[in-house]
């Protein structure tokens, strides 16, 4: 995000890069001193002085409950369901012998249920690669399998325009995580604007395979790094930009609303 920042300060916002684990923290003192907090890491100390801002009134992009809910894919996989997103079929152990039964109808792919970027991913085709998994005392999190017809789908939404970009997996050169820009179908377009609705969110990213033709949204993202999007930091910039502006004037922000309506709690 350096470049959004950069975009940020030559519009004339005066932008804070907090790090908090750059020290020691009084929680006495944390107060609410920015029209705006952007929460671009998910996880740890990050997410838990989100919530902790959120709770003292703080207008937080995504919002915290989002970014939490999107942070934990039962909550996030099962949000997605009950919004009729089309998602592969998806399990919850807390053994990974639990899951072996399943290994009859075919793969599947076990994730950490916190887990981003990819990371710890592994399709499960025999009962010997099961026994590998090592969960610890975390849950078992897995999804069927479905042969991927070609590249994958990412499709990010930046206030309410959406940008499709084509991708391999797993990622390894800068050229491929850039990936190429894709056309999106009628289809593709109603399953993300489906998938920000559930969540009441327009600013997100959203993994989509597509198998034997038919879609199936394996992931999303409550600010992922948009990359392969045109122009994104400037695109960003003026995202945020406006965000603080009607945070300033004391206005509800759209996220806001949207959350208000879908009876989400929200202090800002």
């Amino acid at each position: 995000m350096p470049a959004v920042v950069q975009v940020l300060a030559e519009s004339g916002a005066l932008v804070d890069v907090i790090h908090p684990m750059d020290g020691i923290l009084d929680l006495s003192k944390v107060r609410v001193e920015h029209d705006l907090y952007v929460l671009r890491h998910t996880s740890g100390l990050s997410l838990s002085l989100a919530g902790a801002l959120h709770e003292l009134g703080a207008v937080v992009v995504n919002p915290y409950p989002v970014s939490a809910a999107l942070r934990d894919k039962i909550v996030a996989s099962r949000t997605l369901q009950a919004a009729g997103v089309p998602t592969p079929a998806t399990y919850v152990a807390s053994q990974p012998d639990q899951l072996l039964g399943l290994l009859d109808s075919g793969p599947l792919v076990v994730k950490p249920y916190q887990g981003t970027g990819g990371h710890h991913v592994r399709v499960i085709r025999k009962p010997a690669e099961l026994a590998e998994v090592n969960c610890g005392r975390e849950p078992v999190f897995a999804q069927r399998y479905h042969a991927n017809d070609g590249r994958d789908r990412k499709i990010y939404a930046i206030g309410g325009r959406l940008f499709g970009v084509k991708k391999v997996f797993p990622r390894r050169t800068e050229e491929e995580k850039c990936g190429e820009p894709v056309t999106l179908s009628p289809e593709l377009r109603e399953i993300a604007l489906r998938c920000g609705r559930a969540f009441g969110i327009d600013l997100f990213g959203v993994d989509i395979i597509e198998s034997e033709g038919v879609p199936y949204v394996v992931d999303m993202c409550s600010i992922p790094g948009f990359k392969g999007v045109p122009d994104a930091p400037r695109l960003l910039a003026q995202y945020f930009y406006t965000a603080a502006e009607q945070a300033a004037r004391g206005e509800v922000p759209p996220q806001t609303a949207a959350l208000a309506a879908a009876g989400v709690h929200s202090h800002a």
